[in-house]
């Protein structure tokens, strides 16, 4: 048997991420088996031409990456932390738990926000409990605390979602929000409310910058109070609803609630503090940024209200320091795959377009905004269309293609990484037909990928961060097609608890795969060592490969 040489920058190896590509039974809703993307099915059955690969499917979510329990979906943030740290620790929702549990989270940042409760003390964020980005009881525990010490009016900017759990079910947490509110009131005397909202693809919840008139809407409904009017969430609702009985609720329109004589009654003024309750940081950053900086000039805000206080649930960007001040520490990840690889040394890329290019490189780098070395390390980031995925759903897979077909071509990187955004993406959009597209077109850039990998006798790896595009019904507990009141199938937004596939195919020796129980997405990083011949750290979770 020949024995396999580490990859080199003439020999590289490649990491190819299908964003929301996960495993599934063939269906009608499932757009990765129903997809003409012969490449890829024929790498799930460990063939790619005569050639034998290895192919094995490995966990994405739950406990396997460091969420609270097995009913725990795994997402991007979540999945590209787990891969590139080689390692499980504890993610923003299980460490919130924590805080709640040990109420850590009553501390200095929380008496903070305390200290202005003679003020209004506003609350944005999702209202959901898909505990992705948030969890709606994480906001009900944080209300009744500051109105049990002593806040007078509380305000809640609440940012509907329709992709972590079930679309049109914002109904449902509002009615729990507002039972809440209410009892709140009645209980210590004050005055808690809704005081603005919106869809979370419409209001507020950009990330990476993709469109800042996003997080403009945000900053008119929730700062300003000069959103579309009404007198209540719920009318408002039931108005959006009537207008577009098909909105999803993630592009609902932004709205302001007012008062009888038609003025904001949650509008944030001097002295008011602002809790951004979202635990997941990446679509808080910019709504962080329009609160607190100067000057800013993203989108024409004007005048910030002054001595604003402005927290986070947890921390969004430590090297950005967003937020400045926050409930919950977090977790900061060392000793990540890229950053051992840049010590030794070697040259590497990353590769993806807007809408997860934050996740290559900062999640991957275990919350770090800045490369481990500037010489060794290239991040491109390919501009994302501006336009609802399901209109252009091949996104940009042709064009992340290319950049790494060039980078291999290149012979100047050891380890090529890459985001293929459309399984996600276009797959939170809930349409069929427009997910499929989605596959196809990253079947067809892994073909151009495979063939210059093996020009050059290097090694390609596929996997995926969760699942989602493979599921686009919802189903219930018997596995049955959940139907709306038509009669037709509810679509499904979400992420999935799939398994995902981990796919080898090495053209530059003779590898095998190891016999790892409980394989998951963790065993990426010691696999990525393992190839590059560098010695893999005790602390990381034991290669998914073993060399001949």
């Amino acid at each position: 048997m020949s024995h396999r040489t580490p990859n080199t920058a003439s020999a590289p190896l490649v990491l190819a991420i299908l964003d929301g590509v996960g495993i599934e039974e063939p269906a009608p809703d499932n757009a990765v088996t129903s997809a003409s993307a012969p490449f890829l099915h024929s790498a799930l059955q460990g063939k790619v031409g005569d050639k034998e690969v290895v192919s094995i499917p490995i966990r994405a979510h739950g406990v396997a990456v460091g969420l609270p329990s097995d009913a725990d979906m795994g997402n991007s943030e979540v999945g590209h932390n787990i891969m590139g740290a080689g390692r499980i620790f504890d993610q923003g929702a299980k460490q919130v738990e924590e805080a709640f549990r040990t109420e850590s989270i009553w501390g200095d940042t929380w008496n903070m926000v305390m200290q202005r409760a003679e003020h209004s003390i506003h609350f944005v964020g999702l209202l959901s409990d898909g505990n992705v980005h948030s969890h709606i009881k994480h906001l009900i525990a944080l209300l009744n605390k500051a109105a049990e010490q002593g806040a007078q009016h509380l305000v809640v900017h609440a940012l509907f979602d329709g992709r972590d759990v079930t679309d049109g079910t914002a109904e449902k947490y509002l009615d729990q929000l507002e039972s809440a509110l209410k009892e709140i009131s009645s209980t210590y005397g004050c005055l808690a409310v809704v005081g603005s909202g919106g869809g979370r693809m419409n209001t507020t919840m950009d990330r990476y910058e993709a469109d800042w008139d996003i997080v403009a809407r945000g900053w008119a409904a929730h700062a300003l109070g000069t959103a579309r009017p009404f007198t209540s969430a719920a009318d408002a609702l039931k108005t959006l609803r009537s207008e577009d009985p098909t909105v999803s609720d993630q592009y609902l329109p932004s709205f302001t609630i007012v008062d009888a004589g038609g003025s904001p009654i949650g509008a944030m003024k001097s002295n008011d503090a602002v809790v951004l309750f979202n635990f997941r940081g990446d679509r808080m950053v910019e709504i962080y940024r329009a609160l607190t900086e100067e000057p800013f000039t993203a989108f024409a805000r004007g005048p910030l209200p002054e001595n604003l206080l402005v927290v986070g649930m947890t921390m969004y960007d430590g090297d950005l320091g967003i937020p400045k001040d926050f409930l919950v520490p977090p977790t900061r990840v060392t000793g990540t795959v890229s950053e051992l690889i840049a010590q030794a040394g070697m040259a590497q890329i990353a590769i993806a377009e807007t809408q997860k290019f934050g996740h290559v490189t900062y999640f991957w780098n275990g919350n770090r905004s800045e490369k481990f070395n500037a010489n060794l390390e290239t991040w491109v980031e390919i501009p994302s269309d501006k336009v609802s995925f399901d209109k252009l759903p091949r996104m940009k897979a042709a064009e992340t293609g290319d950049a790494v077909v060039e980078a291999v071509n290149s012979q100047k990187f050891s380890f090529i990484r890459c985001n293929f955004a459309g399984g996600d993406m276009v797959g939170h959009t809930g349409d069929i037909p427009a997910s499929v597209i989605a596959v196809e077109a990253i079947d067809e850039a892994l073909v151009r990928i495979n063939d210059a990998v093996r020009a050059v006798g290097g090694t390609l790896l596929i996997t995926a961060d969760h699942g989602n595009c493979e599921v686009l019904i919802e189903r219930d507990k018997n596995g049955n097609p959940v139907l709306d009141h038509n009669g037709a199938p509810v679509p499904k937004k979400s992420h999935t608890l799939s398994l995902v596939p981990f796919i080898a195919i090495d053209y530059s020796g003779v590898i095998s795969s190891a016999q790892v129980s409980d394989a998951g997405i963790s065993n990426i990083a010691a696999t990525l060592l393992e190839l590059l011949g560098l010695s893999v750290p005790s602390t990381y979770r034991e290669p998914l490969l073993t060399i001949s």
